[in-house]
């Protein structure tokens, strides 16, 4: 099972990444707290400390187009909130 599927970048990550030692990922819906620990562990070689997630549903979406109104709705999905060691960082950019 494909546990990580990818790191979450933005501005407020990265904050966090750099003040608090966390780092965001969205994660398979699946998946529990042990196996993204150890997912994170053996793809990045850091100490995970503490594991949040959280789930969240599908939003409704609609637009106006020509052809009528169109309704369709956004994936769910799971995030997760990893606290790594202190002392230690992840390096999403090292792979490009």
């Amino acid at each position: 099972m494909n546990i990580i599927q990818k790191p979450i970048i933005t501005e407020k990550m990265n904050q966090l990444g750099d003040k608090l030692s966390r780092y965001g990922f969205i994660v398979s819906n699946k998946a529990n707290k042990i196996q993204i620990k150890q997912a994170v562990e053996e793809l990045y070689d850091v100490e995970v400390i503490a594991v949040n997630t959280m789930n969240y549903g599908g939003k409704t979406k609609a637009r106006s187009t020509k052809a009528g109104y169109i309704t369709g709705r956004t994936s769910a999905f799971k995030k997760a909130i990893i606290t790594i060691a202190e002392g230690q960082s992840i390096d999403f950019y090292s792979n490009i």
